[in-house]
C-alpha cells in the first residue's frame, strides 16, 4: 500500500495510512513516518487490533532509546508506562481511592511526558488495548502552532527564559505532599528553556505544562502567572485535537512541542488499559546567559 497523511486540524496532528507498525517496515516508510512526525507533531494509527507490548517496543525504538519507567507506574522497570484501572497482577478493578488512581488524575493536567527530567522525551507512543465504551478520550494542544499568534513583546519577554521543571509539583496540584521524601528525592527538579526549536525545520514552540513549577529569576507568583497565560493561548481550541479512541489505536506525540491530558471515564463501571512507550530525546539547550 502507498503511505498517506491525512491531516487532521489546520495546523497540526494527521492519521498515517498504508504501514503496518506490527512488522518492521522498509527504511523508506521508516522516512515518511519520521518526517510526518516532524511536520505534524501528532501521528494517529487506526488499527483493527492492538500491537503487542513486543510489537510495540520494536516500533517505538525505531525513534531512539526507550525510558525505563520508574516511580509509582504499576510497570516500573519496563519501558512501559502502564495508564489503566486495572490491578496488574488480579485484573481487578482498582478502586478510585488507591493511591495508584490518585497518581493518575495528574493525567488530567496539560502536561508534556518526562519534562520533569534532565533529558527530557522525544516523543511518547501510546497503543489501546482496552478502551471505555463511553469516556477516556485524548486531548492534545500544540504549542508550536500556537507560538506565531503571541503577542510580539510576549515573545520578547519569553525568548531567553528558564523554567524549572518539578514532577513532585505535578503531583501537589492534585494531592498537596502527594510524594513521599524518598520519592521527591528521587527526582529532583530540572531546568528547561521555555522556547524550544525544532532542529529539522526551525519552527519554534514553548515547552510548559503541569510540571513547569516556576520561572528562573522571577517571583514565584509571577512566574507561575506568566506560565499560566501562555498555557491558557496554547490550549485554546484552533490549537488542540481531541482523539476518541478505538480498540488497536496507536497516536504518537511530538513530547517537544505537543502537550496532551486524559479526560475522564467511569473507572468504577469500565476497564481502560493503554500502554505507554517513551523515546528519550535530547538534552535541551539553555539560552546564553543561563548557568
Amino acid at each position: 500500500m502507498t503511505v498517506s497523511v491525512t491531516p487532521l486540524t489546520a495546523s497540526f496532528a494527521a492519521r498515517i495510512d498504508g504501514v503496518d507498525i506490527a512488522r518492521p517496515i522498509d527504511d523508506a516508510t521508516w522516512a515518511t513516518v519520521r518526517a510526518a512526525l516532524d511536520e505534524h507533531s501528532v501521528l494517529v494509527f487506526r488499527r483493527r487490533h492492538p500491537l503487542d507490548d513486543e510489537q510495540q517496543v520494536a516500533f517505538s525504538r525505531r525513534f531512539g532509546a526507550l525510558e525505563v519507567t520508574r516511580s509509582m507506574n504499576p510497570a516500573a522497570g519496563t519501558p512501559f508506562a502502564r495508564q489503566s484501572n486495572l490491578d496488574i497482577k488480579t485484573g481487578d478493578v482498582i478502586p478510585a481511592e488507591d493511591r495508584r488512581m490518585v497518581y493518575q488524575l495528574a493525567n488530567m493536567l496539560w502536561h508534556s511526558d518526562s519534562s520533569f527530567k534532565p533529558v527530557p522525551s522525544l516523543c511518547s507512543l501510546l497503543s489501546a488495548r482496552i478502551i471505555p465504551p463511553e469516556g477516556g478520550a485524548t486531548e492534545f494542544a500544540s504549542a508550536r502552532a500556537a507560538y506565531p499568534s503571541l503577542p510580539d513583546a510576549l515573545k520578547r519577554r519569553v525568548e531567553d527564559l528558564v523554567v524549572v521543571h518539578d514532577f513532585a509539583w505535578s503531583r501537589d496540584r492534585v494531592r498537596p505532599g502527594f510524594f513521599t521524601d524518598q520519592e521527591r528525592a528521587a527526582y529532583p527538579p530540572v531546568r528547561h528553556p521555555l522556547v524550544r526549536t525544532n532542529p529539522v525545520n526551525g519552527r519554534r514552540s514553548l515547552f510548559l505544562g503541569a510540571h513547569a513549577s516556576h520561572i528562573e529569576g522571577l517571583p514565584i507568583d509571577e512566574g507561575r502567572a506568566l506560565l499560566t497565560t501562555l498555557l491558557d493561548h496554547v490550549t485554546q481550541p484552533q490549537f488542540c485535537y481531541r482523539h476518541e479512541w478505538t480498540e488497536g489505536d496507536l497516536v504518537i506525540w511530538d513530547n517537544r512541542c505537543v502537550l496532551h491530558r486524559a479526560t475522564p471515564y467511569d473507572t468504577t463501571r469500565y476497564k481502560r488499559l493503554m500502554q505507554r512507550t517513551t523515546v528519550s530525546g535530547d538534552p535541551a539547550v539553555l539560552p546564553a546567559g543561563a548557568h
